[in-house]
């Protein structure tokens, strides 16, 4: 079918094709800071929640310009433990959503955590912050994406069932509805077949009451 014709039919029945936004880094690993090994090194599989968490930044335009998301992801049970959006993408914003993590999961036992090489990572902030929660770090290799698939994967969804299909006029607006896609729809109504058809959190939960139940 001639592409005028394509075109012809979608104006006449509202359609708009989905394109593919300009794409913008939100990796700067050309630092001075010391990058840890890839400890993880693409093994996605964790036995535990709270065992690997996996953490990366995004962006979303906005009419008043970008928003960058860190998100922390649970490995085994896929869950956003931890977020944070702002208009600039600082160490501060990344060692919030860590943070929001930690106080939210409360991990008993080691916890690796795996992220890129860039500078908010690698900031000596970062670094302290995940030796006083006791956690292992993790990197990815220079230029490998598919180090860090799993964050980077919630991340495409996020924008393909959210962003690419709403226009977001502030900030504040997109932010709220971030909050409702992660914290209401994707931890805990949105099913993940990795998962056998479960949400995160009801995996989370089914998992923590199955060592109550061997314990009892």
């Amino acid at each position: 079918m001639a592409q005028k014709t394509v075109a012809k039919i979608m104006r006449e029945n509202g359609l708009r094709s989905r394109t593919v936004r300009k794409y913008k880094a939100t990796t700067y690993s050309n630092h001075n800071y010391p990058v840890q090994e890839n400890v993880l090194n693409q093994a996605f599989v964790a036995e535990r929640p709270n065992q690997v968490y996996m953490s990366d930044i995004t962006y979303i335009p906005t009419d008043e310009g970008w928003l960058y998301l860190a998100s922390v992801e649970d490995l085994c049970c896929r869950k956003i433990a931890g977020w944070r959006a702002g208009a600039r993408m600082t160490k501060e914003l990344c060692i919030g959503a860590l943070e929001q993590a930690y106080e939210r999961q409360r991990p008993t036992g080691p916890v690796l955590h795996h992220s890129d090489r860039g500078s908010q990572y690698a900031s000596h902030d970062y670094q302290e912050k995940l030796r006083e929660y006791g956690m292992v770090g993790s990197m990815s290799r220079k230029g490998n994406c598919f180090d860090n698939a799993c964050i980077e994967s919630f991340h495409s969804i996020i924008k393909r069932e959210l962003v690419y299909l709403e226009k977001f006029k502030t900030r504040e607006q997109a932010m709220k509805r971030i909050f409702e896609y992660i914290e209401v729809w994707y931890n805990r109504e949105r099913v993940h077949s990795s998962l056998g058809y479960l949400t995160p959190v009801e995996f989370e939960r089914r998992y923590y009451q199955s060592l109550k139940d061997a314990a009892s």
